[in-house]
């Protein structure tokens, strides 16, 4: 299998259909660019129809098999977004389609997915038990399996937004791309490599899901028995030949960032760039942001290639990074067990303008002495100067304070 840039030239022809796929914005971040001394332009593919690029490679795909005739059903494996992607397209081209979905996929992009138009079977932990269920499903004579990353017509299709996105900013020096299987930084680098041989292409992989460093380092696709990442649209567990073949001839470095940054980076789009993005479109800022890629003095493109995240994680994600900032913080103060302690320690936490969310009381603790108790506050602060101002406080007025921010 290859994949051309005449290919990706035929799949943009395929997609000028502003209904299925459209022209997703660009937009110069000036927070993001002061903070790694760059320019940074964000290239906002998760405003794309079904809330990521996978629709590009789907309808390229779909569209090729349904004008070839003999085509009546479209079966594909995902833990979201290409599932949505799938359905949309095959919606539009007037079949029936069947989506594979691990039983652990977020509610809302099962309902997304029903919602387009798919049938949904829930099957398995994770995507390679989906993948392996949805294979034996399309082994009828009138369906088409869409793999998820390793077919050319889906690398064509993502091919497209690599073209996009040079023709939204030719002077750009870096791309950041985010990597599951690698098709979409297989056809952005074809199209990049093609367009303006000059930039840098950088690809970014959740740690807990990261399999390109070691099969660029082996020189074969590697594979992982599990992943555990809150990017679970990039949560493949491996890559193809294909992508790898590609990845390893177009794409300069690839480098990994862990959930806490990838959190971070969701938390500082959604603040600063007023943009909701999941788990696997903010991994790209996440690898701006580290300290393994330095950008300073180039004008930079990180791909929000995802918005789709629920609600659930959405929370989980708040709670985590505002924990790690003492945004939300919980403090242990030691006192002897009388009428007024709560009042007093209440007093002083509101002088200083914080909000206490809950307290409570710990008696049964080991280390304590008959008499004396634990109160715990759970507090919403501006940040870790508030906190330490309020523990000084606290402390000053003869309590013993420890912070133990348990997520």
């Amino acid at each position: 299998m290859s994949v051309t840039f005449t290919d990706i030239e035929a799949a943009g022809e395929r997609l000028d259909d502003e209904s299925v796929v459209k022209r997703t914005p660009v937009e110069r971040s000036t927070s993001l660019g002061a903070m790694v001394d760059a320019e940074v332009h964000l290239k906002m593919e998760h405003l794309q129809w079904t809330g990521s690029f996978k629709t590009r490679g789907a309808y390229n795909k779909l569209s090729q098999a349904v004008a070839g005739g003999g085509v009546e059903h479209a079966v594909a494996a995902s833990a979201g977004n290409h599932a949505q992607g799938v359905a949309l397209a095959a919606t539009t081209l007037g079949i029936d389609s069947t989506i594979v979905m691990p039983k652990t996929a977020p509610q809302t992009k099962i309902d997304a997915t029903r919602g387009y138009g798919a049938t949904v079977e829930l099957h398995g932990k994770d995507f390679r038990e989906a993948m392996a269920h949805a294979k034996e499903l399309a082994s009828g004579g009138d369906s088409t399996f869409v793999h998820a990353y390793d077919d050319p017509d889906i690398v064509a299709g993502q091919g497209t937004l690599g073209v996009e996105m040079v023709g939204d900013c030719p002077d750009v020096d870096t791309v950041i791309v985010p990597i599951g299987g690698g098709g979409l930084i297989s056809g952005i680098s074809l199209a990049v490599s093609e367009l303006a041989p000059d930039v840098r292409i950088v690809g970014v992989q959740a740690e807990a899901a990261a399999t390109v460093p070691e099969s660029l380092d082996k020189g074969i696709p590697q594979t992982l028995d599990s992943v555990d990442t809150i990017a679970d649209g990039i949560a493949t567990g491996g890559v193809s030949e294909l992508t790898l073949g590609i990845i390893e001839e177009h794409v300069d470095e690839v480098l990994t960032v862990s959930d806490d940054e990838i959190a971070q980076a969701i938390l500082l789009l959604l603040e600063r760039a007023k943009q909701l993005v999941e788990g696997a479109g903010a991994a790209g800022v996440a690898a701006l942001l580290s300290d393994d890629l330095d950008v300073a003095g180039e004008t930079v493109m990180p791909l929000l290639c995802g918005g789709n995240l629920d609600m659930p994680m959405l929370q989980t994600v708040l709670i985590h990074a505002m924990t790690d900032r003492q945004q939300l913080l919980n403090l242990r103060v030691r006192i002897d067990d009388q009428p007024g302690r709560m009042a007093e320690i209440s007093r002083v936490i509101a002088d200083h303008d914080a909000n206490i969310r809950n307290v409570r009381h710990e008696r049964a603790v080991e280390d304590l002495n008959v008499g004396d108790a634990y109160l715990v506050f759970r507090l919403v602060t501006s940040g870790s100067s508030h906190s330490r101002a309020i523990t000084a406080a606290i402390e000053g007025s003869g309590y013993t304070v420890e912070i133990v921010n348990a997520r």
